[in-house]
């Protein structure tokens, strides 16, 4: 495994959150993304324990999705200097706070409001140990998602545009947004900028970046040739999400969330007409007992790990 560059801290994080990379040198300290809001305080525990009663001055987002930005209030309550910089693409949502526009109520998540200071342009950069951290945009998975490279050493931090065994929903397909498109143009990027080390947004850090494009691409080439199984992965997802966040629920609350939550009905309108809401929830629930991410009984659905 190639080795992390000095001052750079990766935090693995299960479920709900998003991984955290933390970048520092003795006058700057940035964070890259801040996982779910349920786990702020978790997050900050981690990074306080790694900067040694230094202040982080910088946040840096990804992208806007809840287990990503989550944590935002948190850190600036507790950090009144702290920047924070997002993708660009949503400020005017972020300044006026727009849960809808979002994605947080279509995906029955949530998200504390955060403020921003300014918006990521790509080519953008920051320096840090002598080291180049370089903004560029990735669409596909999200349409303002950035992903930022240390020219010099090669680390790419790839949000949800590249884990090792795949990629994230890509969302605007949701609403109905051609989008695997700009997901294989984003895998090029990657690939012309030939990272010998990755730090996704969630799983492991990885070396093999050649064979995860690989992957990448065969996933990718079977969601084009059948949208419908995208659309399961990813209402299977939202499913799988909401349920690590209550853990344990009545299987009636739970069909009460997924009327209520409206990237589940588009997916149901477009994919699943032939049989009732109810059905489709409670097959998509069968389907994650099968693969062993949830139980059920009589009354209840819970999560398991």
């Amino acid at each position: 495994m190639h080795s992390l560059p000095a001052g750079v801290t990766f935090f693995e994080r299960g479920w709900l959150s998003s991984n955290n990379i933390l970048i520092q040198d003795s006058e700057q300290a940035i964070l890259i993304d801040s996982g779910y809001w349920t786990h702020a305080e978790q997050t900050h525990a981690l990074i306080s324990t790694a900067l040694h009663q230094q202040p982080l001055t910088m946040l840096i987002n990804t992208h806007l999705h809840s287990d990503h930005c989550g944590g935002n209030a948190h850190l600036q309550a507790i950090y009144p200097a702290l920047k924070t910089y997002i993708p660009p693409g949503h400020a005017e949502f972020v300044d006026d706070w727009n849960p809808q526009v979002l994605t947080y109520v279509p995906t029955g998540q949530h998200c504390p409001p955060f403020k921003r200071t300014a918006s990521l342009q790509d080519g953008d950069a920051v320096v840090l140990n002598n080291q180049i951290w370089r903004i560029h945009v990735a669409p596909g998975h999200d349409p303002h998602s950035v992903v930022i490279f240390n020219e010099s050493a090669g680390v790419l931090i790839s949000a949800d545009a590249l884990w090792e065994n795949g990629f994230g929903v890509v969302f605007p397909e949701i609403e109905g947004v051609s989008a695997f498109d700009e997901v294989e143009s984003t895998l090029n990027i990657i690939e012309n900028l030939n990272p010998k080390l990755v730090l996704p947004g969630h799983g492991s850090a990885f070396s093999d970046v050649s064979d995860a494009i690989d992957r990448a691409r065969s996933r990718l080439d079977q969601f084009k040739k059948a949208p419908d199984k995208h659309a399961s992965y990813a209402a299977k997802v939202l499913l799988k999400f909401k349920l690590l966040e209550f853990q344990r629920i009545k299987l009636v609350d739970f069909l009460m969330w997924g009327h209520a939550t409206q990237y589940l009905k588009m997916l149901f309108e477009k994919y699943a007409e032939d049989k009732s809401f109810d059905a489709w929830f409670f097959d998509l629930c069968k389907s994650l007992e099968k693969s062993c991410a949830c139980a059920m009984d009589d009354e209840h659905i819970i999560n398991i790990n």
